[in-house]
């Protein structure tokens, strides 16, 4: 059985995947993964260059993050033609990996549902996800707020996904208990 992780940013999705750590679970990361295939690559670094252009590498061949950050912004359209060369490379790469785990922020945007059995939204009050951003990322309320409201809504993700875990101050434990334990049965 295959199982995604996912949620928001700031919900806490990546410390619920190091606490599932603990109880012997190897989890996919798709976010490092996509980078690392985006650095990687032969056939991405081509598609990337041919897409946005000769300044997507530097001379060392290493990957200029400023230049895809600005083509991306600079339209929806943009970012779906970056996503489609990068998530089907990160789907075939979950898929040989053998993995039966992954964390995916972007799971029902990518499709990336399709890859999956069963899916755990990890949730939180959008004040608290609001702090946690700030926090990590050094950057206003506002721009945190930016970020959150590119995503699909909590309420979107947790009505689509199999189970939910809440990470409000809660203990987290039982809540990662109870849906290992369903999971496995």
């Amino acid at each position: 059985m295959k199982i995604a992780i996912t949620g928001g940013i700031g919900s806490g999705k990546s410390y619920v995947c190091q606490l599932l750590t603990q109880h012997g679970i190897s989890i996919y990361d798709c976010d490092s993964a996509a980078k690392r295939l985006m650095r990687t690559s032969p056939v991405l670094r081509q598609q990337l260059t041919e897409l946005i252009g000769p300044d997507t590498y530097d001379a060392e061949g290493q990957l200029n993050k400023a230049e895809v950050a600005r083509y991306l912004l600079l339209s929806e359209q943009n970012a779906q033609a970056i996503n489609a060369i990068v998530h089907p490379a990160v789907a075939q790469d979950f898929q040989k990996s053998g993995y039966q785990w992954m964390e995916c922020a972007i799971l029902y945007e990518s499709g990336f549902e399709q890859l999956v059995d069963k899916v755990i939204a990890v949730t939180a009050p959008e004040d608290i996800r609001i702090h946690r951003i700030m926090q990590r990322d050094g950057i206003t309320r506002e721009k945190a707020l930016e970020w959150i409201h590119r995503q699909w809504s909590q309420d979107k993700v947790r009505s689509r996904s199999d189970f939910e875990i809440i990470n409000d101050g809660r203990p987290l434990e039982p809540q990662i208990e109870g849906i290992i334990k369903k999971i496995m049965s």
